[in-house]
């Protein structure tokens, strides 16, 4: 198996037996996503894409204790400083979601610890879901005084229910 490594290696993929692995890989920030992080998605993808011998993806998370916990908030004061900086940064961070949302292979989300915020919006992209004993999943963005997307907010309606989906919320 051969593995590349993405986003100054914090994304990594490895194909083995039609099955392509993308692992979000920055477990001393259990996974958070940074921007960069999201651009080597979309790289992974678009190259799992192109490769007629991968046929199904599963994306996990790196260390063991997180699938993905949320954005990478240490990214913020810089990367959302103001409105062209937020734009840029919605852009780059949305390439991942838009290539994970037209991605034609199965998907499947491998869920060990924490999967939060935008990372449980990852997990919802995927075809299936599928969790351990030691998954946590959540949205802390309203406690952070944070919007969560209209499309993640009625895809978690959509796969949980309304009262679960403001259980994960509060």
């Amino acid at each position: 198996m051969t593995v590349r490594e993405y986003a100054n290696g914090k994304m990594l993929s490895a194909r083995e037996d039609g099955v392509g692995v993308v692992t979000f890989n920055q477990p001393e920030k259990h996974n958070a996503m940074s921007v960069e992080m999201w651009v080597g998605l979309a790289e992974i993808l678009d190259d799992f894409a192109a490769d007629d011998s991968v046929r199904i993806v599963v994306m996990t998370g790196g260390g063991g204790r997180a699938f993905v916990s949320g954005a990478d908030i240490s990214q913020f004061e810089q990367r959302r400083a103001n409105a062209d900086a937020q734009r840029e940064y919605d852009q780059q961070t949305a390439l991942g979601r838009q290539r994970l949302n037209t991605f034609r292979k199965p998907t499947i989300a491998a869920i060990r610890g924490y999967c939060l915020g935008g990372g449980l919006a990852l997990a919802m992209q995927a075809d299936l879901r599928i969790s351990d004993t030691t998954g946590q999943f959540g949205i802390p963005a309203v406690r952070l005084g944070l919007a969560y997307g209209f499309e993640g907010l009625r895809r978690l309606v959509t796969l949980v229910g309304q009262a679960n989906a403001r259980m994960l919320m509060y």
